[in-house]
């Protein structure tokens, strides 16, 4: 397991993001590794300008999940990953620390599955919406992108070759954020496309509340990434906020006992961001590689 802690430099914001765990057959060329990180850096400035005016954290992470939703490399929004019939099919959730939450799955014409669950949080009295159509993502004064719009001929090519092998080796991939902002509130965020090949319906760990996204004010604000079945049955999110308030363990330690006791125990593997209470920063995974930016200010520490 791989674990980067940054402790708190004071009462400033703190923001973490992922683009997503999973394993690799070879090594990124560094052009590969460049648009990684020019992406990541991107999303992390769209978040961190939020947080240096003074804005709260759930807008926050909602900038920079939109900004990673927008960059076709990434497994959400624009150029997720199909299911087998070569459908996009986006799930995302947003949480804040008061306990508020939204989330959509099996999303289709939201351009922002981010913002969709956002708007289902702010705009309805529900927390999950399956199957949004088009008039909902109107009615919700969000722009509508037809089901086209998210397929690329990259993610094309992927489940095209994933079919014909039936291999399993990196299928999956999540973006997602978690901040504290000036004001000592916490957020996070989730969107994902899913597994490459998934059946058409599956529903993952990214909009479901305690298993890859969770806020408490005072604790943590946690988003996952990984293998969602694995997340969904650890309760993985929540899993390591409860060991914060109830057991008084540190971020750092939460981290690693949820990961060794729900994940790694079960042969499974993924990653997390998670920001404290008190703004100490939080990036682990058990994968070969994870995507990640992570600060205090307005340069973030990149891994690639």
């Amino acid at each position: 397991m791989q674990l980067f802690d940054l402790a708190p430099s004071g009462p400033g914001p703190s923001l973490a993001l992922h683009g997503g765990a999973g394993g690799r057959a070879e090594e990124l060329s560094p052009a590969d590794r460049a648009r990684y990180e020019y992406g990541l850096r991107a999303a992390y400035e769209a978040g961190w300008q939020v947080l240096a005016a003074g804005g709260d954290a759930l807008d926050a992470v909602c900038a920079s999940v939109a900004a990673l939703e927008e960059d076709p490399q990434f497994n959400a929004g624009r150029g997720a990953a199909l299911t087998a019939t070569g459908q996009a099919e986006l799930d995302a959730s947003v949480m804040t620390g008061s306990g508020r939450a939204g989330a959509v799955a099996v999303s289709r014409y939201a351009r922002s599955p981010v913002g969709l669950a956002r708007a289902v949080m702010e705009q309805t009295e529900h927390v999950l919406i399956v199957d949004p159509g088009a008039e909902f993502v109107r009615q919700c004064g969000l722009e509508v992108a037809e089901p086209g719009y998210f397929v690329t001929e990259e993610r094309q090519r992927q489940l095209k070759q994933l079919l014909e092998s039936r291999a399993a080796a990196d299928r999956h991939g999540t973006v997602g954020a978690a901040a504290r902002d000036a004001g000592g509130r916490v957020a996070a965020a989730t969107s994902t496309g899913g597994m490459t090949g998934q059946a058409d319906g599956r529903v993952g760990d990214s909009p479901i509340v305690g298993a890859g996204v969770y806020a408490r004010d005072g604790v943590a604000a946690i988003s996952c990434t990984g293998h969602g079945e694995a997340f969904i049955r650890g309760i993985v999110a929540y899993d390591v906020a409860a060991r914060i308030r109830y057991a008084h363990a540190d971020l750092a330690g939460a981290v690693r006992d949820t990961f060794a006791q729900e994940l790694t125990a079960r042969g499974s593997t993924g990653g997390l961001v998670a920001v404290a209470g008190d703004g100490r920063v939080v990036v682990a995974h058990n994968s070969p590689m994870m995507f990640s930016a992570r600060g205090q200010g307005p340069q973030a520490t990149l891994t690639t």
